[in-house]
């Protein structure tokens, strides 16, 4: 059994050699990636369906322009995103083939949110508490002794 000793060119394969073991082909990181599920590898979102959800919300946008989900980003493009009351400006600095580790997260965007922003949701977080879904109607007794409770 021999080992393949020098380094293989692209779209080669890599692995043992006439021992019978299967060969794994070598697989580059894509160039583009749909921007719902760059959102989702890059740990913004917990599921590509809550990325999916955002981007037909109207929450995230590519370079100021709204994005669907199924719009491509690329290296060197810009993507707001909007999560409860602050906006995260990511820079794309690559595209990762799947989910990254948080640690690794740095090496495919870097977040370029203005400290403000977070600033901003240190300050309220109270009134994204108390934002009740549109159409629930008022509040019940229950509900708004809690309020009161909460708030003193």
């Amino acid at each position: 059994m021999s080992l393949l000793v020098s380094p293989p060119g692209p779209g080669k394969f890599l692995g043992l050699g006439a021992g019978g073991a299967t060969l794994a082909p070598m697989i580059p990181a894509p160039a583009t990636e749909r921007v719902d599920k760059w959102l989702w590898a890059v740990r913004l979102f917990r599921t590509r369906g809550l990325a999916t959800s955002a981007c037909r919300a109207g929450s995230v946008a590519v370079n100021g322009q709204p994005a669907k989900a199924s719009r491509e980003v690329r290296a060197g493009e810009t993507v707001v995103v909007r999560q409860g009351l602050i906006h995260r400006t990511l820079a794309v600095l690559g595209v990762p083939r799947t989910r990254v580790g948080a640690k690794l997260v740095a090496g495919y965007c870097d977040d370029r949110t203005p400290p403000e922003e977070f600033e901003k949701a240190r300050r309220l977080p109270v009134q994204q508490f108390l934002a009740r879904a549109k159409g629930a109607g008022r509040p019940t007794k229950r509900d708004r002794r809690r309020l009161d409770q909460l708030l003193g």
